[in-house]
C-alpha cells in the first residue's frame, strides 16, 4: 500500500463522480453553448455571491487571467513573498501581463492591511504603480493557512481607498470555509476576481473557475483564449465539478481531522524539530539533523511519498484517497524511521 501524500490533486474521481461526467450533456464551450459547463459557471458564481464566472483548465489560469485584467505593464501586483502566484506559475506575471511584483512577509504566508498600506507605490514616473493585491486562503506555504473575514475587510478598505483590485487565490477556499464556517457571499463582497480550484480537495480531475463581474469575465474569455485555455465539449469535466460542489465540500473536515492527527504523529519524531501549526489539509514539518532529500528517501522505503517544500521542510497533504487505514499506516510507518 503506497501512501502519497505529495499533494490533493492526486486524487482519482470516485465512481458517482465518473457517472456524472458520463451522463454530462455537452457542447462547445468556446461557442459558449456547453450547458453543463454554463451551469457549473453560474452554479459557483451563485455560491460567491459574483456575476459570472469562466470554467479554466487550471488554478493558475484562473489565476494569470486575473492579474492580465487587473494590471498593465509597468505595473504591480502586491502579495506575500511565498503566493502560489509567484513561487508555482513559471513566471507568467511577468511573461503573460508584463508586471512587477513586491514581495511582501508575514507569518505563515499572511499579510494584513497595515503591510500593504506602507507598500503601495505611488502613480510616479519613477514607480512601478501599484495596481492589484493578491491574497492565497488557504495558504500553501503557510501550512493550509486560513484568513478571516474579519482579516480580509480591512485591506479590502485599504484598496478600495487607494483604487487597488482585490484577487483571491482561493486554490483551497473551501477547505477554509468549511473549518471556518464563514459565508462564501460574504468573501465574495471582498474581492473582485476569484480563483476556485476544483482538482484538489475537491476531487476533480481537472478545472477551475475564475469568478467576477459579467464585465470582467467577458474580457476573462478573450484572454483565455488568447492562453489555449479554450474548451470545447468540456461539459464532461464541468459535470465533475457540479458533482463535487454538491458532495465533497462538507467532507473536507474529514481531512483536516486526518491531517491534525498526522501533524501530531511527527511533532515528536527525533528527526522533525518543528510542524508548522495545522489549520487545514496541509501539513508542513521542519527537520531536524536530516535534508529534505534524505527523509524523502527515508519515507519512500516506507512507501510514503511527501514533496520538499523549502530548504529543511518537507510537506504532507490529506485528500479524498487518504481515510482512516492510511492515516494508521502511516503512524506505524513513521515509528520506524
Amino acid at each position: 500500500m503506497i501512501i502519497d501524500l505529495r499533494s490533493d490533486t492526486l486524487t482519482k474521481p470516485t465512481k458517482e463522480m465518473l457517472e456524472a461526467m458520463w451522463a454530462a450533456e455537452v457542447g462547445d464551450d468556446v461557442f459558449e453553448e456547453d450547458p453543463t459547463v454554463n451551469k457549473l459557471e453560474e452554479k459557483l458564481a451563485g455560491i460567491f455571491g459574483m456575476e459570472a464566472g469562466l470554467f479554466c483548465p487550471s488554478g493558475t489560469m484562473t489565476n494569470q487571467i486575473a492579474i492580465r485584467l487587473h494590471t498593465r505593464p509597468q505595473t504591480e501586483v502586491i502579495c506575500h513573498k511565498y503566493s502560489h502566484i509567484y513561487l508555482y506559475e513559471g513566471g507568467g506575471i511577468m511573461s503573460n501581463s508584463h508586471a512587477s511584483v513586491k514581495l511582501l512577509d508575514g507569518a505563515y504566508g499572511k499579510i494584513t492591511a497595515q503591510d500593504i498600506a506602507e507598500n503601495i507605490s505611488p502613480d510616479d514616473v519613477h514607480a512601478c504603480e501599484t495596481t492589484l493585491v493578491s491574497l492565497e486562503n488557504t495558504m500553501n506555504k503557510g501550512g493550509g493557512s486560513i484568513y478571516t473575514l474579519e482579516e480580509v475587510k480591512p485591506i479590502k478598505e485599504v484598496c478600495e481607498k487607494n483604487a487597488l483590485k482585490l484577487h483571491l487565490d482561493g486554490a483551497r477556499i473551501f477547505n477554509a470555509l468549511v473549518e471556518s464556517g464563514e459565508s462564501p457571499k460574504k468573501w465574495g463582497q471582498m474581492f473582485d476576481t476569484i480563483s476556485v480550484c476544483l482538482s484538489k480537495g475537491l476531487g476533480c480531475p481537472v478545472g477551475s473557475v475564475l469568478l467576477g463581474t459579467k464585465a470582467d469575465i467577458k474580457r476573462a474569455r478573450k484572454v483565455r483564449k488568447a492562453f489555449g485555455g479554450g474548451m470545447r465539449q468540456a461539459g464532461f469535466l464541468a459535470a465533475a465539478g457540479i458533482y463535487a460542489l454538491d458532495h465533497h465540500v462538507d467532507r473536507l473536515k474529514e481531512d483536516h481531522a486526518r491531517a491534525r492527527e498526522l501533524g501530531k504523529m511527527l511533532e515528536n519524531h527525533p528527526l522533525v524539530s518543528e510542524v508548522f501549526p495545522v489549520a487545514t489539509n496541509i501539513v508542513i514539518a521542519r527537520l531536524n539533523g536530516i535534508s529534505p532529500e534524505e527523509m524523502l528517501t527515508k519515507l519512500a522505503a516506507k512507501e510514503i511519498k511527501a514533496v520538499r517544500f523549502g530548504k529543511d521542510q518537507i510537506r504532507f497533504v490529506t485528500h479524498l484517497d487518504f481515510g482512516d487505514e492510511g492515516l494508521e499506516e502511516f503512524g506505524k510507518r513513521v515509528k520506524g524511521l
